[in-house]
């Protein structure tokens, strides 16, 4: 691998900035798609069997349907003394609460980690998926970091995740732009909050119900290489390491598909909404635009629909994305 990344091609910055450059013709308006629900679900079933390749874009929605809600019985059965002490209302806020240590913070953390990249989701979706795809020449572009696609047996050749990973640390030294694993770490900060491992290596709740809410000094994670705290590779600001595996995906997310470019596309956008549309959205619309082979499909929760321009082209399906991928199976 060339360590020199500025010479690889980037499909991130590029896709994106052809999305910027075209979502401008998209503008006069956009429509929930034409056809019923069952001839949308016919549609795609057909599309998927005879495209030449297809460009899968998931977002969060994906891994919703597929269980991993930050809220309510999930978010209460690891988190109830977070919940009493500091009031949080859901996973995902919790992440940035203000906490009075180090300890507190890395053991809330831990969990965050443990539960939404070391567990499994509820349902199965994603093998679902996998089945739908499996023999079909396809790649992955996702902003989810949870790891899902590689855990359900997708090629992790054919998989670029944009935003960085929970089962990865960073340093916070700028001048270091690698990447750790963090999963021997996270077990160790479960087991020292008192979580009890199961037979099949699992953490619960013990029976007393009580865990701590911080971990030792000593398991506050620092760099390996250079000493300085660690933080994790998730993309909020330019700080995000972008690491040598990231840039061979990407430029090989970029190969995918200008080998394909002009031919039967199908871009599969499942679950992505309205936060960064410019990553998946945008991209997808503009090069279904630009190839009159592609065929644009998106699955979304109240969410679906597609530019004007491609409708004629595109398949909108307006629901649950798990009950259509089971409906396409």
């Amino acid at each position: 691998m060339n360590k020199n990344f500025s010479e690889l091609p980037n499909g991130y910055l590029e896709t994106i900035q052809k999305g910027i450059d075209g979502v401008r013709h998209f503008q006069p308006g956009m429509t929930r798609g034409i056809g019923t629900r069952q001839e949308n679900l016919d549609l795609l079933r057909q599309e998927i069997q005879t495209a030449d390749a297809i460009v899968i874009g998931a977002g969060a929605g994906l891994s919703t349907a597929a269980g991993f809600i930050y809220t309510g019985a999930r978010f209460g059965k690891w988190f109830p003394d977070f919940i009493r002490t500091y009031g949080i209302r859901d996973m995902y806020s919790g992440g940035f609460y203000p906490y009075p240590t180090k300890e507190i913070f890395w053991a809330y953390w831990a969990r965050y980690i443990y539960i939404n990249r070391y567990l499994d989701p509820p349902k199965p979706v994603y093998e679902d998926l996998l089945s739908l795809v499996r023999d079909k020449d396809y790649f992955v572009i996702t902003t989810n970091v949870d790891h899902c696609f590689q855990k359900a047996g997708f090629d992790k050749n054919c998989l670029f995740y944009t935003q960085g990973d929970y089962g990865l640390f960073q340093s916070t030294d700028p001048a270091n732009k690698k990447t750790y694993e963090n999963e021997t770490w996270v077990f160790q900060a479960m087991e020292a909050q008192g979580f009890v491992r199961t037979v099949d290596g699992a953490f619960e709740m013990p029976e007393s119900g009580q865990i701590r809410m911080e971990i030792p000094k000593t398991l506050i994670p620092k760099c390996p290489d250079d000493g300085a705290p660690m933080t994790m590779n998730l993309r909020s600001d330019d700080s995000f390491v972008e690491d040598e595996g990231w840039h061979k995906a990407s430029a090989a997310y970029l190969d995918f598909l200008r080998k394909h470019e002009t031919q039967h596309v199908l871009f599969l956008e499942i679950g992505v909404g309205s936060n960064t549309p410019v990553i998946i959205k945008y991209p997808f619309w503009q090069m279904t635009h630009d190839n009159p082979n592609a065929v644009y499909a998106c699955l979304n929760y109240d969410e679906a629909f597609c530019p004007k321009q491609i409708e004629a082209r595109s398949i909108v399906i307006d629901g649950d994305s798990a009950a259509v991928i089971q409906a396409l199976l």
